[in-house]
């Protein structure tokens, strides 16, 4: 029994990505949908990276984690987008059995170590509100690689973990995948093997990796709003938690979406909604969050405001 399944794996080479089920003129204006949210992302996250690197007074853990937010967001909509937009235009919306695995294992990389890197900006603004006297000393530079590094190998092992589980799983003639792009549960869904144990591994991970992200956030939070409220002045109070109100913003749209997709059982059931949850965490997500953090903080404006006048006057 093994050997024939042994067999029936290795006959699948490629998969069919079977993206959005549409009338091909509807094909041409997603493909255009997606052009124009892709290089928003693009344009965004790379403008954001420059800005913060460009100016010395972003010089700050803040920025620091807001440029590495940036980053990722550009890597994984990378992972995504243009094979998607060249699906558009293809009849044979075809990826290799290796590509899918790549793609895949890339994805769940930056996407996990983005909800990693989520936690960690709550823990810097914790302990800039509650602790300000010891804030270098906790914030140094090195314990900020050190935190950005943690959060890549959380991301790295959890994407190891996900992709060695669902690439061992035996694909006997079925390669049509019901979605966009490589992911687990359109995966799970075609294997002809016993998949109980797949998806308890996907919806145990990422419970664990949810509960223990979000606890971190909720709990920085909780003492930042109790230090909040304890500053006298109303003025003094809305312009300490205004420094926080991008981040909120941004993880309630992450974590909403990706515990919508991944950390509830039923998550699997429902393609068409799925995709339309994806396209929103791998798309439109990584295009909100370079706007929702420069329309909403000031020192960014300003720093784009001294940067275009630098060059516009040494010109």
């Amino acid at each position: 029994m093994k050997s024939d399944l042994n067999k029936n794996y290795s006959e699948i080479t490629e998969f069919i990505l079977l993206g959005f089920r549409t009338a091909p003129k509807l094909q041409i204006l997603l493909f255009f949908v997606f052009l124009v949210i892709y290089m928003a992302i693009v344009v965004g996250n790379v403008s954001m990276v420059l800005v913060i690197s460009m100016d010395s007074k972003l010089q700050t853990p803040m920025y620091f984690f807001l440029r590495n937010l940036s980053y990722l967001d550009l890597c994984y909509s990378t992972v995504i987008a243009p094979k998607t937009l060249v699906n558009f235009l293809s009849n044979e919306k075809k990826i290799s059995y290796n590509g899918c695995a790549t793609q895949f294992f890339f994805f769940a990389l930056f996407v996990t170590t983005e909800g990693f890197l989520l936690s960690v900006m709550a823990f810097d603004r914790f302990s800039a509100i509650c602790s300000p006297l010891l804030y270098h000393v906790n914030m140094s530079h090195k314990v900020c690689v050190q935190l950005v590094t943690g959060s890549y190998l959380g991301g790295c092992i959890n994407s190891i973990v996900q992709t060695d589980f669902t690439f061992s799983l035996s694909f006997c003639g079925e390669n049509r995948l019901d979605h966009f792009f490589c992911d687990v549960p359109a995966l799970i869904k075609i294997s002809c093997a016993d998949t109980f144990v797949n998806e308890m591994v996907l919806f145990i991970l990422s419970a664990l990796i949810i509960i223990s992200t979000t606890t971190v956030i909720v709990v920085s939070y909780g003492y930042i709003l109790s230090t909040v409220l304890k500053i006298p002045s109303t003025q003094g109070r809305r312009k300490t938690f205004s420094t926080c109100g991008s981040h909120i913003a941004v993880v309630s749209i992450f974590y909403g979406t990706v515990f919508f997709m991944y950390a509830q059982p039923g998550a699997l059931s429902s393609p068409e909604q799925s995709k339309i949850v994806a396209v929103f965490y791998t798309l439109i997500i990584p295009m909100l969050n370079p706007l929702i953090y420069s329309l909403r903080n000031r020192d960014v404006k300003d720093a784009v405001k001294r940067i275009i006048y630098e060059k516009w006057s040494s010109q």
